[in-house]
């Protein structure tokens, strides 16, 4: 008897880079003493103190579910999640009063309507996505999705650890010969760990006004950068004054989950300036009807913290993150001093580059695998293993040249102080394992 016939698009289909780690690990029929998942951003800290406050109070008397009623809310979402989304960025010293914001179910929904609202489908004579290599692979899987094209400008990882950005001249012929609709860009990026800064970013929107583009800022890490001194970059920093022209064409994708410590809450936004783009994309989003009304409701707190409060909160967020990164880059460079590691300047991820350390022929999805399915070393007495993010699906490889995320993997500064202690020795054992075997 023959069966139903899947689609395509789902027999193409498979892990994610930072899924697949632990996809691969559960199956693993021997598991070994301790695990360390940094495959993955799942935030393993608190959450800010007046959110806590309502998720341990849902049966208070002014909680709206204290009688066991959950409902929708509107599509756009509560008018108190939306007024949250607005004090941060207000309380970070951006003006507001034109923007629109539309609750979605975490920054992955966000991506989706951005895709399907500025993109045409591929094949066809709409434009695509432009995004800077490697970009975050969750747009690239998105794009596939959703059947729409993305093009990119290429990135490279230089022997000092500093992503080098291409020069302007390179993203606009790329523009030129592609036509994309729309920029996007991670100021405080993922997965690089790379901040830009204003001068970048404004050279970056001029050529979005020049072409007519959209300009896209995946802004999940806003807060997150550990240099000194360094001015707050946002997209919504970017007005007419500096920009002419610039307004009216500005999206940022926006979360619940990295600054705020509430991943599994899935509560992100799509912000702009333009209301038609508002207007359609609410429109579009009928069809899932609204975001999580527990969450709105969870997030909604910070509609009403003090700017002391917000930036009080985010200052210790960004001590936090930035004595972890560092402990764990000094700690891989001083047992493999021959490892490029990503330079530590935001967000939380670091990429490690092995090419100077293996033998030819390496591919950072073979190493991933193994680590998940049989590597173990001694860490402390105990057998452990180390689930990390082949960088691999980070760049947009058509397959004419080679991937530069062969050698390459991302880390999530995402597990307790002491795990990622562990992190430089339970990596470079592994790799000299692997690498044995290999041999």
């Amino acid at each position: 008897m023959s069966k139903p016939v899947l689609s395509k698009h789902f027999k193409s289909r498979k892990p994610s880079s930072v899924r697949l780690a632990q996809m691969k690990y559960e199956e693993r029929a021997v598991k070994p003493e301790a695990v360390i998942n940094v495959g993955i951003g799942n935030v393993s800290l608190p959450t800010n103190p007046a959110m806590m406050k309502r998720l341990f109070e849902m049966n208070a008397p002014e909680s709206p579910f204290s009688k066991g009623v959950i409902r929708y809310s509107t599509t756009a979402g509560t008018v108190e999640c939306q007024d949250a989304f607005k004090n941060i960025l207000s309380c970070e010293g951006f003006d507001t009063s034109k923007l629109h914001v539309q609750v979605t179910d975490g920054g992955s929904a966000g991506m989706e309507l951005l895709l399907i609202g500025v993109c045409g489908p591929a094949g066809s004579d709409e434009s695509p996505l432009l995004m800077i290599d490697p970009a975050y692979t969750n747009y690239i899987s998105f794009a596939e999705r959703v059947g729409r094209k993305t093009v990119t400008v290429k990135r490279q990882l230089r022997e000092d650890g500093k992503f080098s950005l291409p020069e302007m001249s390179l993203i606009e012929k790329t523009i030129v010969e592609n036509k994309p609709s729309a920029l996007l860009v991670i100021p405080y990026d993922n997965p690089t760990g790379q901040l830009y800064d204003y001068a970048t970013l404004q050279e970056l929107a001029k050529l979005c006004v020049k072409y007519n583009m959209w300009m896209v800022s995946d802004e999940a890490y806003r807060e997150l950068y550990y240099e000194e001194g360094t001015p707050l970059v946002s997209i919504w920093g970017i007005t007419d004054a500096e920009v002419p022209g610039i307004e009216g064409r500005r999206i940022s994708i926006e979360t619940a989950s990295k600054v705020w410590n509430a991943c599994g809450l899935r509560i992100g936004a799509i912000i702009t300036d333009s209301a038609e783009f508002n207007n359609r994309s609410v429109a579009e989003y009928t069809a899932n009807l609204c975001a999580n009304v527990i969450g709105q409701h969870i997030f909604g707190a910070l509609a009403h913290e003090t700017k002391d409060q917000i930036a009080d909160w985010c200052q210790n967020i960004r001590g936090y993150y930035k004595e972890q990164i560092l402990m764990v880059y000094n700690g891989l460079k001083a047992l493999e001093p021959k490892l490029i590691v990503s330079s530590p300047d935001a967000s939380i991820y670091s990429v490690i580059d092995v090419r100077n350390v293996v033998k030819p022929g390496f591919d950072s999805v073979e190493f991933v695998l193994y680590c998940a399915q049989e590597g173990a070393v001694d860490i402390d007495g105990v057998e452990t293993t180390l689930l990390v993010a082949p960088m691999k699906g980070f760049y947009d490889i058509d397959g004419s040249m080679d991937n530069p995320g062969s050698t390459q993997f991302r880390i999530s500064f995402v597990e307790t102080p002491e795990n990622m202690a562990k992190i430089p020795e339970l990596f470079v054992k592994l790799l000299r394992q692997f690498e044995a075997k290999r041999a």
